[in-house]
């Protein structure tokens, strides 16, 4: 009796263990943007950090330059015991304190490492701030979020948790929305996404076997997973999920 109970309980098994296997798409990409490595954030809670220097880095590498910024800097300059905020909590930091180079603070950078005076950029010295300033104007990024129940095309404070500065996003209708974000990207500029729980930068577009769309997302946690690195998240959850999405200026209105 016991070797038909094995069989069963390892058919069982086997059954389970074949049913939480994720469907396999085969993709075609529509946009796929250039960008710098994938970084890893580690057990930081700095997503937000790391999804808005993405978005940064594959703007100028698509203007012809190459930046690859720390968003442990940006973890640095937090200063607060929590590290969770909005994406807009890094061009807010980037204003007021600055920014370095990946190569001076890379992920694994610890409270040791003294934070650097000088960033040294093609035979040029720069204070942070200066720095800063070269990589992202002061204004240059536009933020924007869909709340319904809020007048459109008012600034309003959007009601998460992360949003602990109270910052003010520009409110737009979403089907508008939608449509700035695609002809962005198809135009060849990235959009930094932001859920409730977690940010990354949009790189790309692409369709399914079935044509279905979906949005290409650099992720921060390393080059894990079947992507290495990167998510292909339905079109209908990027939008579901959705709290707020930054681009530039140039992007939204597409000059």
């Amino acid at each position: 009796m016991k070797c038909p109970i094995a069989i069963f309980i390892l058919f069982v098994v086997l059954l389970t263990g074949c049913r939480r296997q994720p469907p396999q798409h085969t993709f075609t990409h529509e946009v796929l943007l250039p960008m710098t490595p994938v970084k890893n954030q580690g057990k930081t809670e700095l997503c937000w950090a790391y999804a808005m220097l993405a978005t940064i880095e594959t703007e100028h590498l698509l203007r012809g330059d190459s930046v690859n910024l720390s968003p442990q800097y940006l973890g640095r300059m937090l200063k607060r015991d929590s590290q969770r905020a909005m994406c807009q909590t890094a061009l807010n930091l980037m204003e007021r304190y600055g920014m370095v180079g990946y190569d001076v603070m890379p992920d694994d950078a610890t409270t040791e490492l003294p934070t650097p005076r000088w960033v040294f950029m093609l035979g040029a010295q720069y204070t942070p701030l200066e720095f800063a300033h070269s990589v992202c104007a002061p204004g240059e990024y536009l933020s924007l979020t869909c709340v319904p129940d809020s007048p459109y095309y008012k600034k309003v404070v959007v009601p998460v948790p992360d949003n602990w500065e109270r910052n003010r996003l520009l409110n737009v209708p979403l089907d508008t929305l939608r449509r700035h974000i695609n002809h962005a990207l198809k135009h060849r500029h990235p959009v930094c996404w932001e859920s409730a729980g977690h940010a990354m930068a949009i790189v790309g577009m692409a369709r399914d076997e079935n044509k279905r769309p979906y949005y290409i997302l650099k992720n921060s946690w390393g080059r894990k997973g079947p992507h290495e690195g990167f998510v292909y998240m339905p079109a209908r959850r990027l939008w579901r999920d959705m709290v707020a999405v930054y681009l530039t200026r140039e992007a939204y209105y597409g000059e």
